[in-house]
């Protein structure tokens, strides 16, 4: 099956938990191996959303990020060394790294029983190349600005 399908089966399926079994929109009753069908079709769906990568856009919009990503861009760190330069706790660090590392903007190196993350420059490459377009677009519109406030002081 593939993902429409899956999103189609999540439509259409309730489940009736008081009398275990499921029920479609019409009311029909589906036997129990349907049943069994649509908890399947159910776990695909979220297994398949978990293994969704993130925006590195989304990601780098937190400021607590975007501060994670300038600690490993000078130095490979482990969980603990980079929560030590925050006030949040350990746990909301180790969040935004799990974000960091499903946008792939950082990786994970284990050693030993410590586990080092490193910054991806190649990620945000892309976000760089992206934002080229809008780059260019300002420095013109800055160098007319320049001109005229220019042109303004000299009369």
């Amino acid at each position: 099956m593939n993902t429409q399908t899956y999103r189609i089966a999540l439509i259409i399926f309730t489940a009736d938990h008081d009398n275990k079994r499921a029920i479609c929109d019409n009311q029909k009753i589906i036997c129990a191996i349907e049943r069994l069908r649509i908890y399947l079709q159910l776990n695909s769906c979220i297994f398949k959303k978990a293994s969704m990568r993130r925006d590195p856009f989304q990601a780098i919009a937190d400021p607590t990020r975007r501060a994670i990503l300038s600690l490993l861009a000078l130095n490979a760190m482990t969980p603990n060394t980079i929560a030590e330069h925050f006030d949040s706790s350990r746990q909301a660090i180790s969040k935004h790294i799990k974000i960091l590392t499903e946008c792939q903007l950082v990786n994970q190196e284990q050693t030993g029983r410590e586990i080092y993350y490193h910054f991806n420059p190649r990620k945000m490459k892309e976000v760089d190349l992206w934002m080229d377009q809008f780059r260019a677009q300002w420095e013109n519109r800055f160098s007319q600005l320049d001109k005229l406030l220019k042109k303004q002081k000299n009369k």
